[in-house]
């Protein structure tokens, strides 16, 4: 059966706060530069959107497009209980 010994969980101690650390650097620096791409980008993709000049949600010529809800079978049921009226007991 292994055993851990003291370095080895020191080691593993100290590489979780060296990943965890670094990440928030690397966020705190680079993180307003992805934010601004990826902005800039879902701009772009809209911005394209919005100047086509074909629609994408236009029928073609000689195609028929039905946009109702199907009907529902509104069967109430009108078994509901019966009713008990409680009195207060003083």
């Amino acid at each position: 059966m292994h055993e851990a010994s003291f370095e080895s969980v020191l080691k593993t101690i100290l590489i979780i706060l060296l990943i965890y650390f670094g990440f928030k650097i690397f966020i705190k620096w680079f993180g307003p530069l992805i934010l601004k791409w990826f902005l800039k980008r879902i701009g772009q993709k809209f911005q394209q959107q919005f100047n086509s000049p074909n629609p994408p949600n236009t029928s073609k010529k000689g195609k028929a497009e039905i946009n109702s809800d199907p009907l529902k079978s509104s069967k109430s049921n009108n078994k509901v209980g019966e009713y008990i009226d409680f009195e207060e007991i003083e």
